[in-house]
């Protein structure tokens, strides 16, 4: 400090640049501290995390990876149903680990789909978990001639654009799924859009189209039963959800995979701390002696992963996709 006498004789003093640089340096190192603090008494409230419309795939997911969570949290993990648009308000919420965001492959999806989204997959989220993986399966009306993917190849190309696959959304895991078959078989198949998943099975029961790639859980029960016929699973290697049945990639198309990922992301910027203790809590979760039967008995496989694992993930599979989408000039309605 300096000082000087002002005119009626009081001392002012001033401070000089050094003891500033303390000061400032010591506010600094208070507010680094803030965040470490914060995840030390992390949570102390319920959790909200959003997710899908009600009904769909990613809200089943995500009331059972809430459900596992609460559990070793210690908090209410409360799913808020918001569609698409979760993934703006998670993208402009507070990186405090009180908002969450469940979702598959919509989010790093949409982007290659539609123009000017108002958030992007990998600059406006910290991933926390890869949770669970759908395989798809190939299935065709008992009417269909093909016992084998080899088989339902041979056909499609002595009878090109004669084969119809139906789907439900742009971009969804079943068409997706269907369009990389054709690419990688070379062969013509004429996709037939619905509303939604059920309807579009519904269709190939009744004979309406020929094939469709839909989750192993809703096409199941329909392929013991007689209703349709289980061809391949996508998945790289053979799933315990549909023992017996050989992969796409074994079948005469090697290097074909398709699955529908399910991942937990919290705001970009989410302390380290709160999104170890997240990733930690959601594996204790998955592997819930009462939540666990729950996800095998929906065809639903439990994954799990590491924050870096999601996120080398998520830049894969908009690296693949991407391209597909690209190629087959694929654009939402």
């Amino acid at each position: 400090m300096s000082g000087n006498r002002d005119s009626l004789g009081t001392s002012k003093f001033t401070l000089v640049p050094a003891v500033i640089s303390v000061a400032k340096g010591i506010v600094y190192a208070l507010a680094a501290l803030m965040p470490c603090a914060n995840a030390q008494s992390y949570p102390d409230k319920p959790i909200r995390m959003l997710t899908s419309e009600a009904g769909g795939g990613s809200d089943f997911v995500a009331r059972l990876v809430a459900q596992g969570m609460s559990t070793h949290l210690g908090q209410r993990v409360v799913v808020d149903n918001r569609g698409m648009i979760a993934a703006e308000i998670a993208k402009h919420a507070a990186p405090d680990g009180y908002t969450l965001i469940l979702y598959g492959s919509p989010l790093w999806l949409s982007p290659f789909l539609r123009d000017k989204l108002p958030y992007d997959p990998v600059r406006d989220y910290a991933p926390v978990s890869l949770v669970v993986s759908t395989p798809n399966v190939v299935v065709v009306h008992p009417g269909v001639p093909a016992q084998t993917i080899a088989e339902l190849v041979a056909l499609a190309k002595a009878k090109p654009g004669a084969l119809n696959y139906s789907s439900a959304s742009t971009g969804s895991t079943q068409h997706l799924a269907a369009e990389l078959f054709k690419s990688m078989a070379g062969v013509n198949l004429v996709r037939i859009p619905y509303k939604g998943s059920g309807p579009a099975l519904n269709a190939v029961i009744a004979g309406q189209v020929q094939l469709m790639f839909p989750s192993a859980g809703s096409a199941t029960q329909h392929i013991k039963a007689g209703r349709l016929r289980a061809l391949a699973v996508t998945t790289a290697q053979p799933s315990a959800l549909v023992p017996g049945l050989p992969t796409v990639a074994a079948s005469g198309l090697p290097g074909y995979e398709s699955t529908s990922p399910f991942g937990v992301f919290a705001p970009l910027k989410t302390p380290a701390a709160i999104i170890a203790r997240l990733n930690r809590d959601i594996a204790r979760g998955l592997n819930d002696s009462e939540i666990k039967p729950r996800f095998t008995g929906a065809g639903v496989e439990t994954v799990g992963s590491t924050p870096t694992e999601l996120g080398a993930m998520v830049k894969s599979e908009m690296a693949k996709w991407g391209k597909l989408i690209r190629e087959a000039g694929i654009r939402e309605e």
